[in-house]
C-alpha cells in the first residue's frame, strides 16, 4: 500500500466535487460502496417527496394538472443531456424490463419482421436476455446468445434485427465502445438497444455523438433516483413515429382522455407511456435531476476513477497473497466500479464488510462488487474502507459463522 491518510487529504482538499456530498443524507458510520446498485438519499429528494405528500393531501385529484401527469416526458428533458440525447428524445417510465420489450417489440415492427433474430449478450444482467427470450416466444422470433467474450462481428447476420447490449458490464464493469459497435451493427442492417444503467450517472455517454438510435436505463444506481426510480427509454427524433410499442397503454394514445376504443399512438417519445405512474415516486427523482444538471461530468469521470484505482493500490499487495482476484480492467475500458473475485469465501467477505458499515455487493459465483460515486464519496472514505477490508482478511473475520449465512437479496 502506497497511499496514506495524509495523501487522500490532500486529494481531498483540491477536489471539485468535494461540495456535493454534504446534499446527501448520508448514516453515520457508513462507507457506501455500492451506489452501482442503489444510489444514497439527495437532501432534496427527501424534500420534494415530502412536499408531493403535501400536495397530495391538499389538492387530491387536482394534482395530475398540476405537474403529475407530464412527469415522465419533463424528467426525460431533465436527464436527456446527462445521456447526450436532444429534448423530446427521452421519457422517464416504468423500468428497463418493460422497456427493451418496448423497444424490441417496436424495432421488429417498424422493420416490417422482415428479419426474425433478436441476439443478447452472455453475461450481460439476466433480465435482458429474459425479455428477448420472451419476446421471441411471444412473437416467434428466434433468439440467439452472444457468448461472452466472443467477437459481435461474428455474431452479426441478415437475419438479426437487434441487438441488446449493455454498455459497462454489471460484473465486471467492462465498458463498450459504443460509438464502434453502434456503426458495426448498423452496418449490418440491424439495429442495437444500448442498456446505460451502470453508465448513466456514472461516466459522459453521449447517444447521438455514437450515433445510438434507442436506449435504456434505470435512475436509481448512479444517478440516485430512490428504490425503485422508474427507468428511461430513449429513441432518436429520426427514428420515432414509425410504428407502435407492443404495451399500448392509455398513456402512449394521443388523445388519452377521450377514451377511444381503438388504440391510436401518441406522436414522439410520448407513445412510449403505458399506464398510471407514481407522483410520489417522480418527485424525489425531479429534484435529484435537477441536482445533476450541476455536475460537471467530466470532473465526475476523472475523480470516479481515481477513486477505483486508489482502492484497488491500497489492497493490491493484499489480494495477490489471499488468493483473491481483481478481474477490474484498465481505466479505459471500465465504468466506474471494482471488481474482486472469491469462489469461496466472497459472499462471506461482503458480510463481514458490511457489518463493519462498508457496503458494497455481492453477485455469484465468487464476485465481490464496489461502485465508486463521487458526488458523495470522499477519497478518505475510499482509503477507510480499504483498510476495512484489510482488516476483515487478515484477522480471517469472513470465517465466523455468522457470515455464511445467504439472505434472500444479496
Amino acid at each position: 500500500m502506497t497511499s496514506t491518510l495524509k495523501r487522500v487529504n490532500d486529494l481531498d482538499c483540491r477536489d471539485p466535487l468535494a461540495a456535493f456530498k454534504a446534499r446527501f443524507a448520508l448514516p453515520k458510520g457508513v462507507l457506501y460502496l455500492d451506489g452501482n446498485s442503489l444510489g444514497a438519499q439527495p437532501l432534496v429528494a427527501r424534500d420534494a417527496l415530502d412536499a408531493t405528500r403535501d400536495q397530495w393531501r391538499d389538492e387530491l385529484i387536482k394534482g395530475w394538472n398540476q405537474g403529475w401527469f407530464d412527469a415522465p416526458e419533463r424528467l426525460g428533458d431533465l436527464l436527456a443531456p446527462l445521456v447526450g440525447a436532444g429534448a423530446g428524445e427521452v421519457i422517464v417510465t416504468d423500468n428497463i424490463t418493460l422497456n427493451i420489450f418496448k423497444l424490441l417489440g417496436y424495432i421488429t415492427e417498424s422493420q416490417g419482421r422482415s428479419r426474425s433474430v433478436i441476439l443478447s449478450e452472455g453475461g450481460n444482467f439476466p433480465t435482458d436476455g429474459y425479455i428477448a427470450q420472451g419476446l421471441c416466444r411471444f412473437a416467434g422470433f428466434e433468439h440467439r446468445v452472444l457468448p461472452e467474450g466472443a467477437v459481435l462481428a461474428d455474431h452479426l447476420s441478415d437475419d438479426v434485427a437487434a441487438v441488446v447490449l449493455s454498455q459497462v458490464n454489471y460484473r465486471t464493469g467492462r465498458l463498450r465502445d459504443m460509438s464502434e459497435t453502434t456503426a458495426l451493427v448498423h452496418a449490418q442492417g440491424a439495429e442495437v438497444v444500448w442498456d446505460l444503467a451502470h453508465s448513466a450517472g456514472a461516466l459522459p455517454v453521449n447517444l447521438h455523438d455514437c450515433g445510438a438510435r434507442y436506449a435504456v436505463g434505470c435512475t436509481y444506481k448512479y444517478l440516485n433516483g430512490g428504490p425503485g426510480a422508474p427507468a428511461f427509454l430513449y429513441v432518436h427524433k429520426d427514428y420515432q413515429d414509425k410504428g407502435w410499442q407492443p404495451l399500448s397503454g392509455w398513456h402512449g394514445h394521443a388523445t388519452p382522455f377521450a377514451f377511444n376504443c381503438d388504440y391510436a399512438p401518441a406522436s414522439g417519445i410520448t407513445r412510449f407511456r403505458t399506464g398510471t405512474h407514481s407522483a410520489l415516486i417522480y418527485a424525489p427523482l425531479e429534484a435529484t435531476l435537477r441536482l445533476w444538471q450541476e455536475v460537471d461530468m467530466v470532473a465526475l469521470r476523472e475523480k470516479s476513477l481515481a477513486l477505483s484505482e486508489l482502492f484497488r493500490d491500497c489492497l493490491a499487495d493484499l489480494l495477490k497473497s489471499e488468493g483473491i482476484e481483481d478481474i477490474t480492467l484498465p481505466q479505459a475500458e471500465r465504468g466506474s466500479q471494482v471488481a474482486f473475485t472469491h469462489r469461496k469465501h466472497g459472499y462471506a467477505i461482503v458480510q463481514a464488510l458490511i457489518e463493519r458499515g462498508v457496503i458494497g455487493d455481492y453477485r455469484e459465483p465468487g464476485l465481490m462488487r464496489f461502485g465508486f460515486t463521487p458526488l458523495y464519496l470522499s477519497y478518505e472514505d475510499v482509503w477507510q474502507a480499504a483498510q476495512h477490508f484489510r482488516e476483515v482478511i487478515e484477522n480471517r473475520e469472513y470465517l465466523e459463522a455468522r457470515f455464511q449465512t445467504r439472505s434472500e437479496v444479496t
